[in-house]
């Protein structure tokens, strides 16, 4: 099997090391046999092609499992280990007090101990239990073979066997073998991405007033500030709540286009999600089959063993994340004498305590333990809001505040997937979105050979209509949220008729069913880049869905308009590229053009405005833009490395929208042709650059600029590179703020230029070709977190020079495309 004498040797030190019958074997690109079933519990066969992506083959779920969790070890060990250290509540166990941790996608940090106490109190036995139990039993299986997989890896790295590697953990005292709870429970924390977990610091902040006043004192109570000095304060300081409101670098691009909008009727799909570079938040690609049963590729979140954004024969899909709320506020009236009792239909119900201890770390080494206690209500965790000291969502002795997630009761997460995994056609996959409906909080597009194009926000939202919502809001805290988060219900807790409906076709009791969820198929496309489900074709708007699903008839953001724009173009032959119809070269072609669309819109309208002014007045003093105009007059519209002027509009739009107040950058004051529902492609377009404010953004663009250290005319690969990989490569793109299409996030330019931290992730255009799939792609960030890994940077090489690689995906191509091959067992 090609096998050298030093690689045999070492997997028997690892062996006897590790008291294990436990052997692997490797081969290298010119064997024929790469190991097959041999009566072990765990086998698999693991082979790797070009830029590191694992096909894992095995006879059963079981050795599926086995594969992808040693394989994922091997490439991304430490970065889901602190991740599953820190679901079990035991960051300053293992870390100290001291220290933070982000949930990159939803943007929530807490320092260690808060983290602890937080999860110690959401993430119990009790509430993975019921996904524990209701996974699919091959599912188990795949998520015992991953953890006996991921521990092998771990294993072998404690015996020497792999130098080098993974020195953020290798000898850490946290870096410990898991167990199956550790995987359930990561699921359980990602469905609470865009719900519970946003709330951290809120949920462990969470204090009743004093029962008793003080003697001589009043009690310690704040006066309770009226609403509208609440919503002054929130428009300020959303705190928690900014997640939900402005353009989030948490999104997403997709397309499913079918006969009608390609050369030769073929189905294309386009996935792009926008994540994270950083964290476990980041997409892995693999390939899993067993002859027969399952033959699926694509992409993961990590520690997810499961196919989430993929392709097989019959079918692909992609997700962007939904605009439907997952949770409802719930405002709890309490008792007088009590405020650890609240009323609920005529009667007092108490305020569960929940004690939480946790192990803290010391400076010394030594270990000392801390409890506090925290609460819930039957609805679910209490939470408390405060800013700048005033109780905004408070906890006084009349009124306090409660969640309940419809995510922390979803139990189906794996079970869609799995499913999906396994689907045999575009209909059956259609079908299981309904009858599953396990999705947390992201929308659907997909497609297969010969298939219409689908659209679905199928996906676990609570079962509040709008007539609810009327009758059973919180007065007047609903009316103040509403300014800053439309559409996420505060709802009167002392009413069993507020509790959530149930629709009959709902899997669950508290959810919408698919009757009542947004749905579109279409011989042309559809579409989604994260604004809600209404405008998924221009053509066939959605409408009728309750307002906390998403809302409609409401302006769009620019990426939305240009995600439009782009079909458009391309099929009334618009765009400058040959034909009217899209093929996969000239979809790849469009999707990574860097366009910006506010320049399209507005370059020229600055360029014969501000810019003939020569000077403008900035809050520095004067600032003369006539070198950035004649940068801005030679630009190409676009955020590609080449690009000379791309840093100056995105700063200048950055500016003008701070120097307004928006939060998005859509507003009145910004536009001189308002949003017009019979034109919402298009509106609101013209740039107000009569407003001082706005003149005043391209001087503080250029004095930005040079205080960085960057010449007006520097391209942009010379500015923009990833934050966390490797810095000399130059990555392309711009910011959804500015109407980019093609991602690439980072902050304001620093001597650091733009640093990416966020943007386009996993990419991949999919079609079929007499049945058989055909896909292309990219994992920008690449497939390893660990520099001393091959694969480290590679494949962001490749994302910088935009060389779209196929994935590999029937045996011959895999085997043409060989750089490794593994087989394990045990």
């Amino acid at each position: 099997m090609g096998r050298t004498l030093a690689t045999a040797a070492a997997s028997a030190v690892v062996c006897i090391a590790s008291l294990l019958a436990a052997c692997g074997s490797s081969d290298t690109p010119g064997a024929t046999d790469g190991g097959g079933s041999s009566g072990a519990e765990y086998d698999a066969t693991i082979t790797r092609t070009t830029l590191g992506i694992p096909h894992i083959e095995a006879d059963d779920f079981t050795g599926i499992g086995y594969g992808y969790g040693y394989a994922f070890a091997e490439d991304n060990l430490c970065v889901l280990q602190e991740d599953l250290v820190t679901i079990r509540g035991e960051r300053a166990r293992y870390f100290g007090r001291d220290g933070s941790y982000t949930i990159e996608p939803n943007g929530t940090t807490a320092d260690n101990v808060t983290s602890d106490y937080f999860w110690k109190f959401m993430a119990t036995d009790a509430a993975i239990q019921p996904t524990r139990d209701n996974t699919l039993p091959d599912y188990k299986d795949v998520v015992r073979g991953f953890v006996a997989g991921y521990n092998r890896y771990i294993r072998e790295l404690r015996a020497g066997q792999h130098p080098g590697r993974h020195a953020a953990c290798a000898d850490a005292d946290w870096l410990f073998e898991i167990e199956d709870d550790d995987l359930y429970r990561r699921f359980y924390r990602l469905a609470l991405i865009a719900s519970s977990s946003v709330f951290i610091n809120e949920v462990v902040a969470a204090t009743p007033p004093s029962l008793l006043p003080q003697a001589g004192k009043s009690g310690g109570q704040q006066t309770e500030p009226s609403a509208a000095r609440k919503a002054e304060l929130l428009t300020e300081h959303p705190g928690p709540f900014g997640y939900f409101t402005a353009e989030r670098k948490f999104g997403s691009n997709m397309y499913a286009l079918s006969k009608d909008a390609t050369t030769d009727g073929r189905s294309i799909v386009f996935g792009n999600p926008h994540f994270p570079w950083i964290g476990t938040e980041r997409l892995y690609i693999s390939h899993m089959k067993i002859p027969g049963r399952l033959d699926i590729m694509g992409s993961s979140l990590y520690g997810v063993p499961a196919i989430l954004i993929g392709f097989n024969d019959h079918v692909a899909w992609s997700h962007t994340v939904s605009t439907a709320y997952r949770f409802t506020m719930y405002e709890l009236t309490l008792n007088p004498a009590n405020p650890m009792q609240y009323l609920y239909d005529g009667a007092f119900r108490d305020i569960e305590q929940v004690p939480v201890t946790i192990q803290v770390k010391e400076d010394d080494g030594s270990l000392s333990e801390e409890t506090r206690t925290l609460y819930r209500s039957h609805y679910g965790p209490m939470f408390t809001l405060s800013v700048e000291g005033v109780p905004v969502l408070g906890w006084s002795p009349l009124k306090a505040y409660t969640l309940r997630d419809a995510n922390a009761e979803n139990n189906r997460l794996i079970n869609q997937f799995a499913k999906w995994n396994q689907a045999q056609s575009l209909d059956e996959f259609i079908a299981l979105h309904k009858s599953v409906l396990g999705i947390p909080w992201v929308n659907t597009v997909a497609s297969g050979p010969g298939g219409q194009a689908y659209y679905g926000d199928v996906s676990v939202v609570p079962n509040v209509p709008d007539s609810k919502v009327t009758t059973c809001q919180a007065i007047p805290m609903h009316q103040t949220l509403q300014l800053l988060v439309p559409g996420l219900p505060v709802l009167d807790g002392s009413r069993a008729a507020c509790e959530w409906d149930t629709d009959a076709d709902a899997p669950v009791p508290g959810i919408f069913g698919g009757s009542n969820l947004p749905t579109l198929l279409r011989d042309d496309w559809v579409h989604n880049s994260n604004d809600s489900y209404w405008l998924t074709n221009p053509a066939e708007p959605l409408t009728g869905y309750a307002a906390i699903i998403g809302d409609e008839d409401t302006e769009r953001s620019l990426r939305t308009r240009l995600g439009i724009l782009q079909i458009q173009r391309r099929l009334d032959g618009s765009d400058g590229r040959p034909g009217d119809r899209f093929d996969v070269d000239t979809l790849q072609d469009v999707v990574l053009s860097s366009q910006v669309y506010s320049a399209q819109l507005e370059r020229d309208t600055v360029l014969g405005s501000i810019c003939a002014l020569g000077t403008v007045l900035t809050t520095s003093g004067p600032v003369d833009v006539s070198d950035a105009c004649n940068v801005l007059a030679n630009w190409d519209l676009s955020g590609n490395t080449d690009a000379v002027g791309a840093h100056i509009w995105r700063e200048f739009w950055r500016n003008t929208i701070a120097g307004l107040g928006l939060p998005v950058g859509n507003d009145l004051l910004l536009w001189t042709t308002p949003y017009s529902s019979g034109d919402p492609v298009n509106t609101p377009r013209g740039l107000n650059v009569l407003d001082p404010l706005v003149q005043a953004a391209l001087g503080d663009a250029v004095t930005a600029i040079e205080a960085a250290g960057y010449a007006l005319d520097q391209p942009m690969g010379q500015i923009q590179h990833p934050g966390y990989i490797d810095p000399t490569i130059p990555v392309f793109g711009g910011e959804g703020f500015e109407g980019a299409f093609t991602i690439a996030s980072s902050g304001p330019i620093s001597t650091d230029g733009y640093p990416i931290d966020f943007g386009n992730s996993y990419i991949q255009t999919v079609t079929w070709n007499d049945g058989k799939v055909e896909a292309e792609g990219f994992v920008t960030y690449s497939e390893s977190t660990d520099p001393a890994n091959p694969h480290f940077s590679d494949y962001t090489r490749e994302y910088s020079a935009k060389r779209w690689h196929r994935f590999p995906f029937t045996d011959a191509e895999i085997e043409a495309d060989r750089i490794s091959r593994q087989h394990l067992s045990e």
